[in-house]
């Protein structure tokens, strides 16, 4: 009989490369992620995992383990799902990704009530960006994912996985009370040409689309400082080393020495939606999370 846990761990190895990262996304220790897969091989009797340099990759036999593999998981999946509908339970572990904001402004205020009515239910929660969300979903590795999408910047969903818009979110820029724009009911990437950014870090979503606003400005925006955590963008703005670009969503206050300008031409908005596999589209609990999420 195969294990389906140690099934799932080499399917985690095959999607993050190696058995630490493997390990870090299950919340398993890498000893314990070797020890499922060695278990699994002695299971099938074929070799799963070969040393490449010093790391491992996944044997043809490993390969086509996950792909059939990955199937029955899903299967397997949609029957717990189909089970705990009839029984109308709200029960069980969800893994949940998300980005910091909404784990700030989304999901701390909404999951204790879920939690509270349904004491069956465990929900584990892991900060991850945007396309991390998408891939730990898609992979099995993640049961809800929460994810958003600045304007035009793309986010590829697999067919599998089903997205449900939770809302909106703007941005603003945030200036220091005294700077000369400060008055102004609303500024433009024109407006803001000369100025220097604090800024998420290249290849996040965040980034991408503050290179967007300036394209019609004829040059890019000038990134003075890189910081990953919207809360460290603030206090830099507030040390009057910069401006920064801070969605609503999760924003800590402002204090009286900042200053929250709404932009326009292009207006910065992202959609914050919710992402689960099909599988779990009978799952009540999946069913109480998005409703809470959806409501808040």
């Amino acid at each position: 009989m195969i294990d389906l846990v140690a099934l799932d761990s080499l399917r985690a190895v095959e999607s993050h490369g190696s058995v630490v990262a493997a390990a870090d996304a299950l919340g398993f220790t890498p000893s314990a992620v070797s020890q499922q897969i060695k278990r699994l091989e002695r299971q099938t009797g074929v070799p799963l995992l070969e040393r490449v340099g010093r790391g491992v990759m996944l044997t043809r036999h490993g390969r086509h383990l996950v792909e059939q593999g990955t199937r029955l998981l899903s299967d397997l999946e949609e029957l717990q799902s189909g089970l705990h509908r009839q029984a109308g339970t709200v029960a069980g572990h969800v893994r949940l990704a998300a980005f910091s904001t909404a784990m700030r402004g989304l999901i701390a205020p909404a999951l204790p009530p879920v939690l509270a009515a349904n004491p069956g239910l465990r929900v584990s929660l892991t900060e991850r960006e945007p396309w991390d969300a998408v891939d730990l979903v898609a992979s099995g590795q993640a049961d809800l994912g929460v994810a958003h999408n600045w304007g035009d910047v793309p986010l590829p969903v697999p067919a599998h996985v089903t997205s449900t818009t939770l809302g909106r979110d703007l941005a603003d820029v945030i200036v220091r009370r005294d700077h000369a724009l400060a008055g102004r009911p609303v500024v433009t990437p024109r407006d803001l040409a000369a100025e220097n950014w604090i800024a998420t870090p290249e290849g996040t979503i965040c980034r991408q689309w503050l290179h967007r606003m300036y394209d019609g400005t004829g040059r890019p925006p000038t990134i003075a400082h890189v910081s990953l955590e919207f809360a460290s963008h603030l206090e830099l703005v507030r040390a009057g080393l910069g401006i920064a670009l801070v969605p609503r969503l999760g924003r800590a206050p402002l204090g009286p020495e900042l200053v929250a300008l709404p932009a326009a031409d292009p207006v910065p908005s992202r959609e914050i939606v919710a992402l689960h596999r099909g599988s779990m589209s009978d799952s009540p609990a999946i069913a109480a999370l998005l409703a809470a999420l959806v409501q808040n």
